[in-house]
């Protein structure tokens, strides 16, 4: 399993209506991202320790959602794609964060999205007037979300709800194929769960995520996670009979989006999300859903020029 280094810093937000665990790697002083894990209803861990990659150049700003990881809460009100998009712009304006530099992975990048949809006043009124969307809470955001400067989005969940289906269907294949079936039966016949539980907990989860994979095997590199599922069931519903190629066409943001082209996630969803923000697109070859675990140089090296191609003007001071 990868080993994480600690933070240089973390803490947890007090203007937040539930405290939300954030952490720091890299340089003090340095250009920060602000990295958004994927889930919903997971936390920023299963990212590291590949993404600290960028650590040596920039300062990466990684927090656990609402509900998953360390933010985890006992509150039984519905978490919203709402609620994710007020805490990410309360946790940048609490962070000091002078620029709004995001990169998205997975349901990281659709929030990334949603985010720069509700900067843009572009949310389609059918995601918008969705009973289970608000929280019964009208005034859900505190201001106006600051425009993003630039998005990175790596294998951003779908875009619409078809899309999403086609993915649900497609992992599902995969989990039930005739290669992962194999191995879920050569770990039951191994003995393993009775001579070391904890290594028999960790090829369980490596089975459990091995479809998202080009090579199944590659899943013992990705650091494991758990996903809240009531979280998860509440911010999809929330989002109703979504689809937002139209409205992304309205915002005016620099974008880079890279995809595995294995991936489960459809490609079409990333082309039709690149088509309608004017992204770069980049397609990686023999790559799934993890590009930082299967193809880490050729996603950081895509990163690091669109990086260099695009650095905004600071609000306030030079970091």
């Amino acid at each position: 399993m990868p080993v994480i280094p600690p933070p240089r810093d973390s803490g947890f937000t007090t203007t937040t209506s539930v405290p939300l665990y954030w952490c720091a790697y890299g340089r003090p002083g340095a250009r920060r991202l602000l990295v958004l894990h994927g889930g919903p209803g997971a936390d920023h861990r299963y990212l590291l320790p590949q993404m600290l990659e960028l650590a040596d150049e920039h300062e990466l700003v990684f927090y656990d959602q609402r509900g998953g990881g360390q933010s985890r809460t006992d509150d039984p009100a519905p978490i919203t794609w709402q609620t994710h998009v007020e805490d990410l712009d309360a946790i940048a304006s609490e962070l000091g964060l002078a620029t709004r530099e995001i990169v998205g992975y997975s349901w990281g990048g659709l929030l990334a999205m949603l985010y720069a949809l509700t900067s843009a006043d572009a949310v389609p009124d059918s995601i918008l007037t969705h009973p289970e969307s608000s929280d019964s809470r009208p005034s859900a955001f505190r201001g106006h979300p600051s425009i993003p400067d630039f998005l990175v989005l790596i294998d951003p969940a779908p875009i619409t709800r078809a899309y999403r289906q086609q993915f649900e269907t497609e992992f599902t294949r995969r989990q039930q194929g005739p290669v992962i079936q194999a191995l879920r039966t050569e770990l039951a016949a191994s003995g393993l769960r009775e001579r070391d539980p904890d290594a028999y907990r960790q090829r369980s989860f490596e089975l459990s995520v091995a479809g998202y994979f080009s090579d199944p095997a590659h899943a013992h590199d990705l650091t494991p996670f758990r996903v809240v599922g009531r979280v998860q069931q509440s911010v999809w519903a929330s989002l109703g009979d979504f689809d937002l190629r139209e409205a992304l066409g309205r915002v005016r943001v620099p974008t880079l989006i890279v995809h595995g082209r294995q991936d489960p996630i459809p490609l079409a969803s990333s082309e039709s999300a690149a088509e309608a923000l004017r992204a770069k697109l980049v397609v990686l070859d023999d790559c799934g859903h993890v590009p930082y675990v299967e193809q880490a140089q050729s996603l950081f090296d895509a990163m690091r020029d669109f990086l260099t191609a695009n650095r905004p003007a600071l609000r306030g001071h030079e970091p």
